[in-house]
């Protein structure tokens, strides 16, 4: 049974989301924009992803790790944006206490994942440019697949407590998430219980995990950069650069506007509570729609990839 309070001091087994509280009368407007992202998201992805696997020419592990990415685009998007539509089109504010649980794992996991991500592109950059000579020997399938380990298992591992600890909580009282996903303090601010070590502890997860991937990203692009200026031919200088530009693009606005979902949502009552959970909305849509687009657009080989998948097909 589902209720905004629960007065007998029964267990809460689902909850409804509620989205953006102060716009309930018009937010299924906002579907008109989120769809059509959605769809371009999920389509680009998957044609990278197929001009990846049918190419012979992207069988390297640069394309190896943007494959990686394009799959974490597409776990993340369809995590969120389809329960969002939903509520917008037909009114489906319910979810399972599982299945809010569930969503909250994979956005807490998935996300840090993607930053992991990005610092193995940037260390694979480093070394194609600043150690040319060594990089077939460093950069291999083989570190393709111990990379993939350690963004898996990192990630899963630090982000687990996450979810574990939110589910343990007692929700004795309202079951109405002013959110449109589980974040984990929208949740948990439901509940009858203290919830500082859920707070403290996502503050350290996500600083330690995301802090320190930006830390040495930045440190990967200062030596870059170095080396770059090194360079004696103008050419060779544009040319180094020109294979960081997409990345270099994608992280910038990765880590752009995640900076300003947290900060926003720190601000507290001075910016409208509608503003950081739009924004969290749009963090798991408009960066996996722009990925595929920009390497896609910037990058030679895998232009050439998906034009021969095109013309393959059709």
């Amino acid at each position: 049974m589902v209720s905004s309070l629960n007065s007998t001091g029964t267990q809460v087994t689902e909850f409804l989301m509620m989205c953006l509280p102060g716009m309930q009368d018009t937010q299924h407007w906002l579907s008109v924009a989120l769809a059509p992202l959605l769809v371009l998201a999920l389509g680009a992805n998957f044609v990278l992803l197929l001009a990846i696997w049918q190419e012979a020419s992207l069988h390297e592990p640069m394309y190896y790790l943007l494959a990686i990415l394009s799959m974490l685009d597409v776990i993340l998007c369809l995590t969120v944006i389809p329960k969002v539509l939903l509520i917008f089109w037909f009114n489906m504010k319910p979810i399972s206490f599982a299945g809010c649980f569930l969503q909250m794992f994979i956005m807490n996991t998935f996300l840090p994942m993607e930053s992991s991500t990005f610092l193995v592109m940037a260390y694979d950059r480093y070394v194609a440019i600043c150690h040319p000579l060594r990089y077939p020997s460093l950069i291999t399938e083989q570190f393709v697949i111990n990379a993939a380990i350690f963004i898996v298992l990192r990630n899963f591992l630090a982000t687990l407590p996450t979810p574990v600890l939110a589910a343990r909580l007692n929700y004795c009282a309202s079951n109405v998430v002013e959110n449109c996903i589980c974040a984990n303090i929208s949740v948990a601010k439901l509940s009858c219980g203290d919830i500082y070590l859920n707070k403290l502890y996502q503050f350290v997860s996500v600083w330690c995990l995301l802090g320190s991937d930006l830390v040495l990203i930045l440190l990967s692009y200062c030596f870059i950069l170095r080396a770059v200026m090194r360079l004696q031919s103008g050419g060779a200088a544009t040319k180094a650069l020109s294979t960081c530009g997409s990345h270099l693009i994608l992280i910038l606005f990765f880590y752009t506007l995640l900076l300003v979902f947290i900060f926003t949502n720190k601000a507290g009552k001075k910016v409208p509570s509608e503003v950081p959970i739009l924004l969290n909305v749009l963090h798991h849509l408009i960066p996996p729609a722009l990925n595929p687009i920009v390497y896609g657009v910037r990058t030679q080989e895998i232009k050439q990839g998906i034009i021969k998948l095109l013309k393959y097909h059709y």
